[in-house]
């Protein structure tokens, strides 16, 4: 296929399935405390705003975990199927990282999403709120599992090689590796500034065709606080993320930074845009800022970085792709830390809610935080080649025997089914985004719907719109 190899039409499969993956947990994360904050807020100052806000937003939770569920099991099969050798060699330490996400993360969840979903007019308002509670904080561990099992194959600590397989030695070496620290924060705030987005996006694009009301109003204002505060936390937890790269990877920085040679001992300087080239061992077109790349990535102007010619070519990760993978993902953080100020200004200015130039903007920039989360995942992910434990494993020795034949046909198929299933399923989750939150919905009437004793509580029914419902939206819309 395109004279592509098995091994790398394995990579494009795992890269085609995590990329559709996660984006569904970014948005679990975020909403699950953004929904627990809501009902917090809701049960302390009586204001049904928080109310409606919260009946909206967890339909969209619902529809969002199903897809992040499904999507995942994929991956877990991948595992054995396409990197079989991968697990045979560190499944002592990814096997039991991945069991302990299921044992407590998904376990707590799954306890207390029924409750959190259907109970809202069946149990009280303080076990319903600590079921909330306890679904944000599941899906907090879920994270800090998945990235422990992840960081340590970027910086494998707490092992022995037994036979020609790792062998945990020290289990809190292993989980506590020295990239996790920075590569959980990293992704949680991700996953918060990428909510935050994605919420201020819906409420502009109400507010922009003329629906303004108290909860759209909500909805915006506490979007825009939360990219104000965390979109310039993430950047400096960046920074201490690169300079822990920089120490234990060195080689990903320097292909980051498209940078092949010191000369004598001169600084770094910082390639702002460029078209970095594996062959010729130079990045064309190159625009340079003379001394940047030191400050930035060592905190001084006088040191240097290592650069991509100080390692073996077969060491080298593809520079072009992350080069431009981090670009992104650093221009996008940039910008939302800018829409962030932007609001504060007109907040402070009173015009929040009315200026359509920035509520056009902030409506574009809805997937902002997604985009950059992505181009990270890639910039982490390739950056690690050719290792898949890094310097202990080569990816060409993890994959599983299979034909190029074989990859081909499952990938097509992959991308047939994920486009129309979770297409649909994404969809689905714009319709009910565009549909907007309604007033005074659960007032604790038992009038039908999700949750109430004439619906039986599937999963997805949550976020199922009946035919009554649809006249009592119409009614509420209308006052």
């Amino acid at each position: 296929m395109f004279g592509l190899e098995a091994l790398d039409l394995a990579r494009i499969q795992f890269a085609f399935t995590v990329s559709f993956h996660i984006l569904f947990p970014a948005i679990t994360i975020g909403l699950a405390s953004f929904l627990a904050v809501l009902e917090g807020l809701w049960l302390k100052t009586h204001d049904n705003t928080y109310r409606d806000l919260y009946h909206f937003w967890s339909k969209i939770f619902a529809v969002n975990f199903g897809m992040g569920v499904v999507s995942g099991l994929v991956m877990a099969y991948e595992f054995g199927t396409n990197w079989s050798r991968f697990s045979d060699f560190a499944g002592a330490v990814t096997g039991p990282l991945l069991t302990y996400e299921v044992l407590t993360a998904f376990f707590l969840e799954a306890g207390f999403l029924g409750v959190m979903l259907f109970g809202w007019n069946r149990v009280g308002r303080g076990l319903h709120f600590f079921a909330t509670a306890m679904v944000a904080i599941g899906t907090l561990i879920s994270t800090f599992w998945i990235l422990a099992s992840n960081s340590w194959m970027q910086t494998p600590q707490g092992f022995e090689i037994v036979d020609g397989r790792v062998v945990p030695a020290d289990w809190l070496a292993v989980i506590f590796n020295p990239s996790f620290p920075y590569r959980l924060a990293h992704m949680a705030i991700a996953a918060f500034v990428a909510t935050a987005f994605f919420v201020g996006a819906s409420a502009a694009w109400h507010l922009l065709r003329g629906r303004d009301n108290p909860a759209i109003r909500r909805m915006l204002s506490m979007a825009m606080w939360m990219a104000l505060i965390v979109a310039p936390i993430q950047a400096v937890v960046g920074d201490a993320h690169g300079l822990n790269t920089l120490e234990h990877q060195p080689a990903k920085i320097a292909a980051i930074e498209g940078h092949w040679e010191n000369v004598g001992n001169e600084p770094t300087p910082l390639i702002l845009f460029g078209i970095p080239d594996m062959k010729e061992e130079r990045t064309k077109y190159a625009v340079e800022i003379p001394y940047l790349g030191s400050l930035i990535l060592t905190h001084s102007l006088d040191k240097q970085i290592p650069a991509l010619k100080s390692f073996p070519p077969e060491d080298r990760p593809n520079s072009l792709i992350i080069f431009w993978s981090f670009r992104v993902m650093v221009a996008l953080g940039m910008l939302m830390i800018a829409v962030g100020l932007w609001s504060a200004w007109l907040r402070w200015r009173g015009g929040l809610y009315t200026n359509r130039l920035f509520l056009r903007l902030v409506m574009v920039m809805g997937p902002a935080g997604l985009i950059a989360m992505l181009a990270g995942w890639f910039t982490t992910e390739i950056g690690r080649q050719p290792w898949v434990v890094y310097g202990l494993m080569r990816t060409a020795n993890a994959s599983s025997h299979h034909s190029v034949g074989q990859l081909t046909l499952t990938l097509v198929l992959f991308v047939v089914v994920y486009f129309l299933l979770f297409g649909t399923g994404f969809g689905y989750m714009m319709r009910l985004v565009r549909k907007g939150p309604k007033t005074h919905e659960g007032d604790g009437t038992p009038h039908g719907g999700p949750g109430q004793k004439r619906t039986p509580a599937r999963p997805l029914s949550a976020a199922d719109e009946s035919s009554a419902e649809g006249h009592k939206d119409t009614l509420h819309e209308g006052n």
